[in-house]
């Protein structure tokens, strides 16, 4: 059993949080979801993550966190998105602050930027709750994400096995388009992707860590490697399924057919699609349910002063890893339609019927 840290550091200057306040509609933070009878007569937790170009963060973290809290009692979730912003997001969370939230889950946009944060939310005595991407700098009350040296092992070695058997050239090897280096996850993920990258022998041609982990300058970067190494690029690293669909546009764009085996994260509807059509290798599906779930019944446990457990510590901070798990088209049926996560209809649109009946997904 491992108490949650609480300390008390002072107050934040009656001023600063009147001019906070006037934030509060400019920063974007909205009210949310009042839950059933028999909680804390509406207390507020905020909600805050860290871009919409990811499309699990509004498809499905935000409305399983609210069910959840829902379904705790009544509270009220502060929920904003800082569309990839770091000062939006320091807005945000001041904005919450002075609006009252007794406790801040956050997704932070830069994990060492969102340490400010940690120290404005310890000066009112709420605790912070790192969701999905550790803080930099200590003091945090709880964290919750996936194992990300795992998601990476996972891609990498999907990579290698993509390519096992295949003869390839002196001079051929892979593309490794990593995630924002803003993000804590990012590297731990690439960490995980070159153990079995490496140990396999394949040479990586080159490597980018894309800003904002935005699609459009993963297509870039891609096209720009296409043009440099042609088919000598034999396979490609994308640490999610937004820099993913990135690279294989660039990949289109260049005529190149069939597009080589591309790695990615997040099970996103599109991803899943590209997969079924050939355009994809494979994902990681990350059960997003749970990690919600655990960060709403942390919330609501810090709320009421009680201690929380954790299965380990990551820097001293109580920590839930989730296990993911790789994706390719063989895998759909038995992961994300069986868990709900999407359904046959929502993947097999018009487009991709004939490509879900050759794979048997029906």
């Amino acid at each position: 059993m491992t108490p949650v840290p609480m300390r008390r550091t002072g107050r934040l200057r009656l001023g600063v949080r009147v001019a906070v306040a006037a934030l509060l509609i400019a920063a974007g933070v909205s009210t949310a979801g009042c839950g059933a009878q028999g909680g804390s007569g509406g207390e507020k937790i905020a909600l805050l993550l860290p871009d919409a170009k990811t499309a699990r963060y509004e498809t499905f973290d935000r409305p399983l966190f609210e069910k959840r809290i829902r379904q705790l009692g009544d509270y009220q979730v502060l929920y904003s998105n800082a569309d990839q912003d770091a000062a939006t997001q320091q807005q945000q969370a001041e904005s919450a602050l002075a609006a009252g939230a007794k406790v801040l889950v956050l997704d932070a946009v830069d994990s060492k930027a969102a340490a400010s944060i940690v120290s404005a939310a310890h000066a009112q005595d709420v605790p912070v709750i790192a969701y999905d991407r550790l803080i930099a700098g200590g003091g945090l009350a709880y964290y919750v994400s996936f194992d990300g040296e795992k998601v990476g092992e996972l891609q990498g070695a999907a990579l290698v096995q993509a390519l096992a058997g295949k003869k390839l050239r002196a001079g051929d090897g892979i593309l490794m388009v990593n995630g924002s280096p803003t993000d804590s996850n990012s590297s731990e993920f690439a960490a995980g992707a070159h153990r079995a990258i490496d140990a396999s022998g394949l040479q990586v041609l080159a490597e980018y860590s894309t800003p904002d982990w935005s699609p459009d300058k993963a297509q870039d970067w891609v096209a720009g490697q296409i043009a440099q190494f042609g088919d000598r690029i034999v396979g490609v690293y994308a640490a999610n399924d937004g820099v993913a669909g990135g690279a294989v546009a660039a990949f289109k764009a260049a005529d190149v057919s069939p597009v080589p085996p591309v790695t990615g994260q997040d099970a996103e509807l599109s991803a899943l699609q590209r997969i079924v059509a050939g355009d994809q290798y494979m994902t990681v599906y990350k059960a997003i349910k749970p990690q919600a779930n655990r960060a709403a019944e942390v919330a609501v446990a810090l709320i009421h002063g009680e201690k929380v457990t954790a299965p380990t510590t990551t820097d001293g901070v109580p920590t839930t890893l989730l296990e993911p798990v790789a994706v390719t088209v063989h895998d759909i049926m038995r992961t994300v339609v069986a868990d709900g996560f999407w359904t046959v209809k929502d993947i097999c649109t018009p487009a991709y019927v004939t490509a879900c009946d050759a794979a048997g997904i029906r």
